[in-house]
Protein backbone atom coordinates (compact mmCIF):
# COMPACT_ATOMS: atom_id res chain seq x y z
CA UNK A 1 0.00 0.00 0.00
CA UNK A 2 1.56 3.41 -1.15
CA UNK A 3 1.94 4.56 2.63
CA UNK A 4 5.08 5.15 4.31
CA UNK A 5 5.49 3.85 7.98
CA UNK A 6 4.86 7.25 9.31
CA UNK A 7 1.79 6.79 7.61
CA UNK A 8 2.77 9.45 4.66
CA UNK A 9 2.24 8.73 0.72
CA UNK A 10 4.79 7.04 -1.61
CA UNK A 11 4.76 6.56 -5.25
CA UNK A 12 2.05 3.92 -6.36
CA UNK A 13 1.85 1.50 -9.31
CA UNK A 14 0.18 3.18 -11.99
CA UNK A 15 -2.86 2.34 -14.33
CA UNK A 16 -2.16 1.93 -18.58
CA UNK A 17 -2.78 5.20 -19.96
CA UNK A 18 -6.29 5.67 -20.74
CA UNK A 19 -7.63 6.13 -24.22
CA UNK A 20 -9.50 8.86 -25.78
CA UNK A 21 -11.75 8.18 -28.67
CA UNK A 22 -10.10 9.35 -31.82
CA UNK A 23 -13.68 11.55 -32.74
CA UNK A 24 -12.63 13.74 -29.64
CA UNK A 25 -11.01 16.88 -30.71
CA UNK A 26 -7.42 17.33 -28.62
CA UNK A 27 -5.69 20.01 -27.62
CA UNK A 28 -2.91 21.27 -29.67
CA UNK A 29 -0.20 20.43 -26.87
CA UNK A 30 -0.88 16.38 -26.82
CA UNK A 31 2.47 14.93 -28.41
CA UNK A 32 4.25 18.09 -27.90
CA UNK A 33 6.80 18.22 -24.98
CA UNK A 34 5.48 22.32 -25.00
CA UNK A 35 2.24 23.49 -24.87
CA UNK A 36 2.47 26.20 -28.26
CA UNK A 37 2.46 29.96 -26.99
CA UNK A 38 -0.57 32.01 -26.00
CA UNK A 39 -0.86 35.56 -27.67
CA UNK A 40 -4.64 36.87 -26.31
CA UNK A 41 -5.07 38.79 -23.85
CA UNK A 42 -7.14 36.53 -21.44
CA UNK A 43 -10.25 38.50 -22.68
CA UNK A 44 -13.31 36.90 -24.60
CA UNK A 45 -16.23 37.48 -26.54
CA UNK A 46 -19.40 36.10 -25.62
CA UNK A 47 -19.65 33.20 -28.07
CA UNK A 48 -16.10 31.98 -26.57
CA UNK A 49 -16.97 32.76 -22.67
CA UNK A 50 -20.09 29.95 -24.08
CA UNK A 51 -17.48 27.53 -24.93
CA UNK A 52 -15.49 27.40 -21.66
CA UNK A 53 -18.90 27.17 -20.17
CA UNK A 54 -19.68 24.35 -21.55
CA UNK A 55 -16.66 22.54 -21.07
CA UNK A 56 -16.32 23.75 -17.54
CA UNK A 57 -20.07 22.39 -16.82
CA UNK A 58 -18.23 18.64 -18.02
CA UNK A 59 -15.50 19.24 -15.64
CA UNK A 60 -18.02 20.04 -12.82
CA UNK A 61 -20.11 17.59 -13.68
CA UNK A 62 -17.02 14.94 -13.73
CA UNK A 63 -16.35 16.36 -10.03
CA UNK A 64 -19.56 15.31 -8.71
CA UNK A 65 -19.27 11.69 -10.12
CA UNK A 66 -16.29 11.40 -8.60
CA UNK A 67 -17.59 12.81 -5.56
CA UNK A 68 -19.81 10.28 -5.31
CA UNK A 69 -17.00 8.14 -5.90
CA UNK A 70 -14.76 9.00 -2.85
CA UNK A 71 -14.85 6.66 -0.13
CA UNK A 72 -12.58 4.68 2.39
CA UNK A 73 -10.99 1.27 0.14
CA UNK A 74 -11.51 3.36 -3.34
CA UNK A 75 -7.89 4.05 -5.34
CA UNK A 76 -6.74 7.32 -6.73
CA UNK A 77 -6.62 5.45 -9.95
CA UNK A 78 -10.44 4.51 -9.44
CA UNK A 79 -10.76 8.31 -8.98
CA UNK A 80 -9.41 9.10 -12.15
CA UNK A 81 -11.28 6.37 -14.15
CA UNK A 82 -14.50 8.05 -13.47
CA UNK A 83 -13.81 11.82 -13.92
CA UNK A 84 -12.04 10.26 -17.49
CA UNK A 85 -15.10 8.53 -18.13
CA UNK A 86 -17.67 11.50 -17.94
CA UNK A 87 -15.85 13.60 -19.48
CA UNK A 88 -15.15 11.48 -22.53
CA UNK A 89 -19.12 10.48 -22.15
CA UNK A 90 -19.51 13.86 -23.03
CA UNK A 91 -17.36 14.22 -25.96
CA UNK A 92 -14.70 16.16 -24.32
CA UNK A 93 -11.08 15.59 -23.74
CA UNK A 94 -9.35 15.48 -20.46
CA UNK A 95 -6.94 18.15 -20.85
CA UNK A 96 -4.23 16.97 -18.11
CA UNK A 97 -4.39 13.75 -20.11
CA UNK A 98 -0.57 14.59 -22.38
CA UNK A 99 -0.35 18.15 -21.17
CA UNK A 100 3.73 18.34 -20.85
CA UNK A 101 3.27 14.45 -20.91
CA UNK A 102 1.21 14.25 -17.48
CA UNK A 103 -0.24 10.38 -17.28
CA UNK A 104 -3.64 10.45 -16.68
CA UNK A 105 -7.23 12.31 -16.74
CA UNK A 106 -6.70 14.14 -13.83
CA UNK A 107 -4.95 14.87 -10.57
CA UNK A 108 -5.54 13.18 -7.46
CA UNK A 109 -3.51 14.85 -4.43
CA UNK A 110 -3.97 12.94 -1.16
CA UNK A 111 -3.43 14.75 2.15
CA UNK A 112 0.33 15.88 2.43
CA UNK A 113 -0.04 16.56 -1.30
CA UNK A 114 -0.15 20.22 -2.47
CA UNK A 115 -1.14 19.57 -6.05
CA UNK A 116 -0.47 17.36 -9.50
CA UNK A 117 -0.84 14.09 -7.95
CA UNK A 118 -0.39 11.42 -10.21
CA UNK A 119 -3.72 9.13 -9.86
CA UNK A 120 -2.12 5.45 -9.21
CA UNK A 121 -3.21 2.51 -6.84
CA UNK A 122 -3.21 3.94 -3.46
CA UNK A 123 -6.51 2.93 -1.26
CA UNK A 124 -7.77 6.25 0.18
CA UNK A 125 -8.09 5.84 4.10
CA UNK A 126 -11.02 6.71 6.67
CA UNK A 127 -9.93 10.64 7.35
CA UNK A 128 -7.51 10.82 4.65
CA UNK A 129 -9.05 13.93 2.27
CA UNK A 130 -8.10 14.20 -1.37
CA UNK A 131 -8.05 16.65 -4.18
CA UNK A 132 -9.34 15.92 -7.37
CA UNK A 133 -8.38 18.68 -10.50
CA UNK A 134 -10.43 18.07 -13.95
CA UNK A 135 -9.98 20.13 -16.87
CA UNK A 136 -12.45 19.32 -20.10
CA UNK A 137 -11.55 20.21 -23.69
CA UNK A 138 -14.20 20.93 -25.76
CA UNK A 139 -14.70 23.23 -28.68
CA UNK A 140 -11.36 24.85 -28.50
CA UNK A 141 -11.79 25.66 -24.95
CA UNK A 142 -11.06 24.00 -21.65
CA UNK A 143 -12.94 24.57 -18.33
CA UNK A 144 -10.45 24.44 -15.27
CA UNK A 145 -11.60 22.70 -11.54
CA UNK A 146 -10.88 20.94 -8.62
CA UNK A 147 -12.79 20.27 -5.10
CA UNK A 148 -11.36 18.54 -1.75
CA UNK A 149 -12.75 15.91 -0.64
CA UNK A 150 -13.29 14.35 3.00
CA UNK A 151 -12.61 10.38 3.12
CA UNK A 152 -15.17 9.04 5.31
CA UNK A 153 -14.96 10.72 9.00
CA UNK A 154 -12.46 13.13 9.31
CA UNK A 155 -11.22 14.77 12.23
CA UNK A 156 -12.70 18.90 13.00
CA UNK A 157 -9.69 20.07 12.08
CA UNK A 158 -9.23 18.84 8.53
CA UNK A 159 -12.74 19.36 8.35
CA UNK A 160 -11.94 23.04 9.59
CA UNK A 161 -9.04 22.95 6.93
CA UNK A 162 -11.54 21.87 3.57
CA UNK A 163 -14.13 24.62 5.01
CA UNK A 164 -12.05 27.34 5.12
CA UNK A 165 -10.05 26.67 1.32
CA UNK A 166 -13.27 26.70 0.00
CA UNK A 167 -13.68 30.34 1.78
CA UNK A 168 -10.62 31.83 1.14
CA UNK A 169 -11.29 31.07 -2.97
CA UNK A 170 -14.78 32.62 -2.60
CA UNK A 171 -13.54 35.88 -0.64
CA UNK A 172 -10.82 35.83 -3.55
CA UNK A 173 -12.82 35.46 -6.66
CA UNK A 174 -15.23 38.56 -4.78
CA UNK A 175 -12.36 40.72 -4.53
CA UNK A 176 -11.53 40.32 -8.25
CA UNK A 177 -13.53 43.52 -9.74
CA UNK A 178 -12.84 45.62 -12.69
CA UNK A 179 -10.02 48.00 -12.45
CA UNK A 180 -8.31 46.52 -9.22
CA UNK A 181 -4.95 44.52 -10.00
CA UNK A 182 -5.32 40.40 -10.07
CA UNK A 183 -2.71 40.59 -6.63
CA UNK A 184 -5.84 41.71 -5.03
CA UNK A 185 -7.26 38.28 -5.15
CA UNK A 186 -4.12 36.27 -2.88
CA UNK A 187 -3.85 39.38 -0.12
CA UNK A 188 -7.60 38.88 0.23
CA UNK A 189 -7.15 35.02 0.63
CA UNK A 190 -3.77 35.26 2.72
CA UNK A 191 -5.55 38.00 5.12
CA UNK A 192 -8.50 35.07 5.58
CA UNK A 193 -6.17 32.26 5.67
CA UNK A 194 -3.88 33.91 8.66
CA UNK A 195 -6.68 34.29 10.62
CA UNK A 196 -5.93 30.15 11.66
CA UNK A 197 -2.51 29.81 11.37
CA UNK A 198 -2.91 28.52 8.19
CA UNK A 199 0.15 28.51 5.26
CA UNK A 200 -0.82 29.43 1.82
CA UNK A 201 1.21 28.11 -1.18
CA UNK A 202 2.85 30.72 -2.93
CA UNK A 203 4.90 28.85 -6.04
CA UNK A 204 1.46 27.29 -7.54
CA UNK A 205 -0.70 29.82 -8.58
CA UNK A 206 -3.72 30.12 -10.81
CA UNK A 207 -4.05 31.24 -14.35
CA UNK A 208 -5.32 32.44 -17.41
CA UNK A 209 -7.59 29.81 -18.94
CA UNK A 210 -9.69 29.36 -22.17
CA UNK A 211 -8.44 28.58 -25.45
CA UNK A 212 -5.26 27.67 -23.84
CA UNK A 213 -5.07 25.56 -20.46
CA UNK A 214 -2.54 28.10 -19.24
CA UNK A 215 -2.08 31.75 -20.58
CA UNK A 216 0.89 32.83 -18.74
CA UNK A 217 -1.71 34.58 -16.52
CA UNK A 218 -0.83 34.76 -12.96
CA UNK A 219 -3.04 34.52 -10.14
CA UNK A 220 -1.19 34.64 -6.72
CA UNK A 221 -3.22 33.08 -3.60
CA UNK A 222 -0.83 35.04 -1.29
CA UNK A 223 0.08 39.44 -0.80
CA UNK A 224 2.43 39.32 -3.74
CA UNK A 225 1.84 43.08 -4.24
CA UNK A 226 3.79 44.47 -6.44
CA UNK A 227 4.54 41.82 -8.34
CA UNK A 228 1.36 40.14 -10.56
CA UNK A 229 0.05 43.70 -10.91
CA UNK A 230 -2.40 42.88 -14.06
CA UNK A 231 -5.61 44.65 -14.01
CA UNK A 232 -8.58 42.88 -14.23
CA UNK A 233 -11.12 44.02 -16.73
CA UNK A 234 -14.90 43.22 -17.69
CA UNK A 235 -14.45 39.43 -19.79
CA UNK A 236 -11.53 38.42 -18.02
CA UNK A 237 -11.24 34.40 -17.53
CA UNK A 238 -8.85 32.88 -15.01
CA UNK A 239 -8.29 30.23 -12.54
CA UNK A 240 -8.94 30.78 -8.76
CA UNK A 241 -7.07 27.81 -6.90
CA UNK A 242 -5.54 28.89 -3.07
CA UNK A 243 -3.79 25.79 -1.62
CA UNK A 244 -4.08 26.09 2.18
CA UNK A 245 -2.02 24.23 4.62
CA UNK A 246 -1.90 22.97 8.30
CA UNK A 247 1.85 23.91 8.55
CA UNK A 248 4.21 25.61 5.43
CA UNK A 249 4.07 26.81 2.61
CA UNK A 250 7.20 25.32 1.22
CA UNK A 251 7.23 22.48 -0.55
CA UNK A 252 8.86 19.29 -1.97
CA UNK A 253 8.56 17.39 -5.32
CA UNK A 254 8.92 13.82 -6.10
CA UNK A 255 11.19 12.88 -8.73
CA UNK A 256 8.30 11.87 -11.12
CA UNK A 257 8.25 15.79 -11.85
CA UNK A 258 5.20 16.19 -10.56
CA UNK A 259 3.81 15.57 -7.44
CA UNK A 260 4.61 18.47 -5.09
CA UNK A 261 4.27 17.54 -1.05
CA UNK A 262 4.38 19.89 1.78
CA UNK A 263 7.79 20.18 2.98
CA UNK A 264 6.85 19.09 6.94
CA UNK A 265 3.89 16.75 5.80
CA UNK A 266 1.54 18.76 7.27
CA UNK A 267 -1.84 18.65 5.49
CA UNK A 268 -3.54 20.96 2.40
CA UNK A 269 -6.55 21.43 0.88
CA UNK A 270 -7.98 23.06 -2.34
CA UNK A 271 -10.65 24.42 -4.12
CA UNK A 272 -10.60 26.02 -7.76
CA UNK A 273 -13.17 26.99 -10.33
CA UNK A 274 -12.81 28.75 -13.37
CA UNK A 275 -14.17 32.52 -13.50
CA UNK A 276 -15.60 34.96 -15.92
CA UNK A 277 -15.47 38.65 -14.51
CA UNK A 278 -18.35 41.04 -15.47
CA UNK A 279 -18.69 44.81 -15.49
CA UNK A 280 -20.72 44.48 -11.99
CA UNK A 281 -19.40 40.97 -10.48
CA UNK A 282 -18.32 38.03 -11.35
CA UNK A 283 -19.26 34.24 -13.00
CA UNK A 284 -18.22 30.51 -12.21
CA UNK A 285 -18.08 28.81 -15.37
CA UNK A 286 -17.33 25.40 -13.44
CA UNK A 287 -20.68 24.66 -12.47
CA UNK A 288 -22.84 21.33 -13.15
CA UNK A 289 -25.75 23.31 -14.54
Amino acid sequence: MPFDAHGNLIPGKRPALRTVPAAIARPPYVGLATPPAYTGDNTYTTEEVERIRAAGRIASRALDAVGEAVRPGVTTAELDRVAHDVVVAAGAYPSTLGYRGFPASSCTSVNEVICHGIPDDTVLREGDLVNVDVTAYLDGFHGDTNRSFRVGEVTEEVDLLIERTHEAMMRGIRAAKPGRAVNVIGRVIETYAKRFGYGVVRDFTGHGVGSSFHTGLIIPHYDSAPTYGDIIVPGMVFTVEPMLTLGTHEWDQWSDGWTVTTRDKSLTAQFEHTVLVREDGFELLTVSE
